[in-house]
């Protein structure tokens, strides 16, 4: 299995782009970047081109020749692994501190909480 890469604050909001609409050349990543960030394009293919020697974006062409930029990982991949860093630098690797932390510190509805029970619940089962 292929080790899912280290993501930046910065190269993460590429790749959220990335996951939202792809392949997108630099320019209409820019474009689609520009009001949250105020990045300039050459920011955007400098984070564009660590991602890529990161392995976690891959280039092609369109037809019209200029390189376009596409996810080379999965959301759900870097999700994960970010998940599993938090709970290992903050909670030393424990998943019940790290829950009750959220669960005390974090407003939740009560379809919320049914639903954290009921997942807790199928993992008692499994």
């Amino acid at each position: 299995m292929i080790p899912t890469p280290d993501i930046s604050d910065s190269e993460w909001s590429v790749m959220e782009a990335l996951w939202a609409a792809s392949p997108q050349t630099a320019s209409e990543l820019a474009k689609t970047l520009r009001p949250t960030t105020r990045w300039a394009e050459n920011t955007v293919r400098t984070l564009l081109t660590r991602l890529v020697d990161k392995g976690a974006v891959s280039t092609g062409e369109n037809s019209a020749g200029t390189r376009t930029y596409l996810p080379a990982v999965k959301r759900e991949s870097c999700v994960r692994a970010e998940g599993e860093s938090f709970m290992q630098r903050i909670f030393g690797g424990a998943a019940k501190p790290l829950l009750v932390h959220f669960a005390q510190n974090t407003k939740l509805t009560a379809e919320e909480v049914r639903e954290l029970k009921k997942i807790l619940d199928q993992r008692l089962n499994s």
